[in-house]
C-alpha cells in the first residue's frame, strides 16, 4: 500500500512540475495565464521558438532580466529538446526568483513533432525580417 502512496505522489508532484505540448496548447487555447519562456539562445529564438514565447536565455536570467514577467502567470519554460537542460536551467533560476515554473516535455523538438506552429526565421510559420522604419522630420516614414 505505501508503495502505492508514494507511486501516486510522485506522479501529481511530476504533473505539477511539468507539462507537455498537447496541454500547453490546449491551455493557451483557453486563454489560461501562461507565459512560455525559450531558455535557448538569442539566435536560437529567432531562427525558430513557439510562439508567442519570450526569448530568456538561461545564462542571462537575473532578477532584473526577469522583472517584466508576471508573476501571476505559469511559465513554462523550453529548450531544444530531449538532449538539451536549458529548459531545467531556465525553470530552475526562474523558480529561485519567485515565479511558478512547469517544464515542457520534448521541448521544441516534441512541440513540432506534435504538429504545432513555430515562428522565426526557419519556423513552420516563418516571421518576416524587420523592417527599420525611421520617422522623418516631416512627419513621413522614411526606410
Amino acid at each position: 500500500m505505501n508503495a502505492n502512496v508514494d507511486q501516486l505522489g510522485h506522479l501529481q508532484r511530476k504533473l505539477a512540475y511539468e507539462t507537455d505540448s498537447a496541454d500547453l496548447h490546449a491551455a493557451l487555447d483557453r486563454g489560461e495565464p501562461i507565459t512560455v519562456i525559450d531558455g535557448r539562445s538569442a539566435e536560437a529564438h529567432s531562427a525558430e521558438h513557439i510562439p508567442g514565447a519570450i526569448s530568456l536565455p538561461h545564462r542571462s536570467i537575473s532578477a532584473a532580466t526577469a522583472a517584466a514577467l508576471d508573476k501571476s502567470s505559469v511559465l513554462v519554460c523550453y529548450c531544444d529538446g530531449i538532449g538539451c537542460n536549458a529548459s531545467t536551467k531556465t525553470a530552475l533560476k526562474l523558480l529561485e526568483l519567485g515565479f511558478q515554473v512547469r517544464e515542457l516535455i520534448g521541448g521544441l523538438d516534441w512541440w513540432k513533432r506534435d504538429g504545432y506552429p513555430t515562428h522565426g526565421s526557419n519556423g513552420s510559420i516563418p516571421v518576416p525580417s524587420a523592417i527599420n522604419i525611421v520617422e522623418s522630420s516631416t512627419g513621413r516614414a522614411a526606410r
